[in-house]
């Protein structure tokens, strides 16, 4: 049996890491615009990787019994279209680090144009879905990628 390609992760550059997509037809309208709720669904599949190379495993963690990442707050702004075959980087950073959450800036691009942008609050939670500490290595993990100015 052959082996199976291994899906794209993305990859850190500096404190930034960048995650490629490309807009197929079931992320578009009928006028071959991308939806605007995939935006959301291409921002976490970047978190999600960025994440992963951080050495953080979520998955593992929720099935122990310690708790998983929470989406608290989001905003986002849009402000050109993405289209049909059109590829998409989304650029992400770490804003703010806090004992229970940090926020991170997502960004994405078009051929360097700016396509849109999302502010995100993430918050760990227990298995009660109440507030706790971040594992301190995965607190690190982020601290090691914080944007020095807050202002990628």
């Amino acid at each position: 049996m052959p082996a199976y390609p291994a899906p794209t992760a993305g990859q850190f550059d500096g404190p930034a890491h960048r995650f490629a997509v490309r807009a197929y037809f079931e992320d578009t309208d009928l006028s071959g615009v991308v939806y605007h709720a995939n935006y959301l669904k291409w921002f976490e599949r970047a978190r999600s990787d960025m994440v992963r190379l951080l050495g953080i495993d979520q998955r593992a963690a929720n099935e122990a019994g310690e708790g998983a990442y929470a989406v608290s707050d989001l905003t986002i702004r849009y402000l050109a279209p993405a289209r049909l075959d059109d590829v998409v980087l989304i650029a992400t950073t770490v804003e703010d680090l806090r004992a229970a959450s940090c926020r991170l800036l997502q960004k994405a691009f078009r051929d360097g144009a700016l396509l849109a942008e999302a502010r995100v609050r993430v918050g760990f939670v227990g298995p009660d879905c109440r507030p706790r500490r971040q594992p301190p290595a995965w607190r690190a993990a982020f601290a090691s990628i914080l944007e020095p100015t807050g202002n990628p």
